[in-house]
């Protein structure tokens, strides 16, 4: 079975990329910290937009979806699921919640990762939810034509109990002797757990549910402001070729995790990015058309209502709205589309 040692890991080189994320994400820690001190109450906000996105990016990742409307009252009203999509969407807000509101008493070993998994399937009848895989799993691609490759078989279900124990323990003897930098052990976790594959089912959405979690415990809140499941959605394809890429010999242990490692550091730094550029339209005091003039001067090409509110998270719906009524009024912007495909685009 393959070693989890991570002493080896922490003796390599880095190369220079990797290491200017790893000081990039240091510097937006900073900023964020200033941020948070100086206008917390407008930046709240941002809270509820990520649990909304992330739930659904998160599930849409592996094709469990359910409307923009029923995401919102199944997050934000707890509302009661209706179908199997809605079950399991309900059971990621839950985890999701917990993490959190309870990120710092929620300790990274098998008996915890096992009881979120259980959560996760809270909503429906799942036998075995919260217990490994019983069955061997297997990583493949449907391709256009309609053929099924195997890209990646997982450890045994009789492996997998055993390797998930001794990954915690060797990532939670790593990061208690700060023997490894937490931006490069986090990435590195989540690569090996995928490797494992522990569960027959919900292994991609545990694996963004500890990032967060992991992230969380070691100092690293953008994804409580901006969704990291969001942004892994829109990009997908590269979230799946990193993994491929560094999954290659991982049985043997001559695997290379770097492709993945830098994949989720530039996504964490992209979702830094976006956290300092929607401060900068609550850091000033504006009305409500300046804010949203201001938030359309920061798209290119095609935007929807949804991107700006996003953008403006201290507005209301009818705000944005109305804001956006009169920006097409004026000739700043032009609206095209009908129903639920209205965007918009800027004339100058």
């Amino acid at each position: 079975m393959r070693d989890f040692n991570y002493s080896l890991i922490r003796d390599k080189k880095w190369d220079s990329e990797l290491l200017g994320l790893v000081a990039a994400i240091y510097k937006e820690v900073g900023k964020q910290e200033m941020y948070l001190k100086q206008r917390p109450e407008e930046l709240e906000k941002l809270v509820e937009i990520a649990k909304i996105q992330s739930t659904e990016a998160s599930n849409a990742i592996e094709g469990i979806v359910t409307t923009d409307t029923r995401i919102r009252q199944l997050v934000e009203e707890k509302t009661t699921p209706r179908n199997r999509d809605e079950q399991e969407i309900a059971g990621y807000r839950d985890v999701l919640g917990i993490i959190h509101e309870s990120f710092d008493s929620i300790p990274i070993t098998q008996n915890y990762i096992l009881q979120l998994h259980k959560i996760l399937y809270s909503h429906m009848n799942n036998p075995v939810a919260g217990r490994t895989k019983t069955v061997q799993n297997y990583i493949s691609a449907t391709y256009p034509d309609g053929h099924t490759e195997t890209l990646f078989t997982p450890l045994a279900p009789y492996e997998t109990p055993d390797a998930l124990d001794r990954l915690c323990g060797e990532y939670n003897r790593v990061i208690g002797n700060m023997e490894l930098e937490p931006l490069i052990a986090i990435p590195i976790f989540i690569h090996d757990f995928l490797c494992i594959h522990p569960f027959n089912d919900g292994n991609g959405r545990m694996s963004r549910l500890l990032t967060t979690l992991l992230l969380y415990r070691s100092g690293f809140y953008v994804g409580k402001y901006i969704s990291l499941e969001a942004k892994i959605a829109k990009n997908k394809d590269l979230y799946y070729g990193a993994l491929s890429a560094s999954q290659d010999g991982w049985h043997e242990g001559n695997d290379n995790p770097v492709p993945f490692i830098k994949y989720l550091l530039g996504t964490i730094l992209a979702a830094y990015k976006d956290f300092e550029e929607r401060f900068s339209l609550v850091e000033i005091k504006r009305s409500a058309l300046d804010t949203v003039r201001l938030a359309t001067q920061n798209k290119i090409g095609r935007f929807t209502k949804q991107d700006i509110r996003e953008l403006c998270p201290a507005l209301s719906i009818s705000s944005v709205e109305g804001a956006l009524r009169k920006l097409v009024a004026s000739g700043e912007l032009k609206r095209e589309g009908s129903g639920k495909s209205i965007c918009y685009y800027r004339t100058k």
